[in-house]
């Protein structure tokens, strides 16, 4: 994947437009991370992350097998494959990955799948993700992820336009999107977070410090 995404041509210039990619940004930020440290970035996490917060079972990139039977299940939403079937074939949103692979509740189920190393969708409780936001804004028992410098980087407003796949307005910080679901990112400009697949979302709001929701 990493030496696909290296021989890849880009669709534009860069900075001048922005499209979901999920994955593949999972994987450039993973490849910086195992250049960085010599690690995976499954291993920083499950190393480096989830255990000084006290969250080293329940925060995990690749899932160990022992653990498979505490995910819950996805489950499509109804009318979405419906929905896939109508898009014809040049459709943008097949660019973000071909009709033959796009993500499903049967693909994220798969144990081969939930076990590999790969830097995006990732499998977490609700209180570690709580948590790992937390220490993104301030300390908890002790541990913060970053300082208060990288914290005004990451959060501040990198990309806005319209995104090139699902053609949405669109408002990104480092790594993040902008606002809480169902508000503008004007109306909750302080709020950075992400929205998973299977339907869940995550985000801090540096307007109410190292409390997390």
């Amino acid at each position: 994947m990493c030496a696909g995404i290296a021989d890849a041509e880009s669709w534009w210039e860069p900075g001048t437009k922005s499209a979901y990619h999920a994955w593949t940004f999972g994987y450039i930020i993973g490849e910086i991370v195992r250049r960085a440290t010599g690690k995976p970035i499954s291993q920083v996490l499950r190393e480096d992350v989830a255990p000084p917060l006290g969250i080293a079972d329940e925060l995990y990139f690749g899932v160990p097998a022992s653990e498979l039977g505490r995910l819950a299940r996805l489950e499509d939403m109804e009318g979405m494959a419906d929905f896939l079937a109508a898009l014809p074939d040049d459709s943008p949103f097949f660019k973000w990955a071909p009709r033959t692979v796009s993500a499903n509740a049967e693909f994220g189920n798969r144990p081969d799948v939930l076990m590999a190393d790969i830097p995006a969708g990732g499998k977490m409780s609700a209180r570690a993700m709580a948590r790992m936001y937390a220490a993104l804004l301030g300390e908890v028992d002790g541990v913060r992820l970053v300082s208060p410098e990288h914290l005004r980087v990451i959060s501040a407003v990198a990309f806005s336009g319209v995104d090139q796949i699902m053609g949405n307005p669109c408002v990104w910080v480092l790594g993040y999107a902008v606002g809480r679901p169902g508000t503008s990112p004007q109306e909750t400009s302080t709020v950075f977070g992400m929205a998973g697949a299977g339907g869940s979302y995550a985000y801090a709001d540096t307007a109410m410090g190292s409390r997390s929701h």
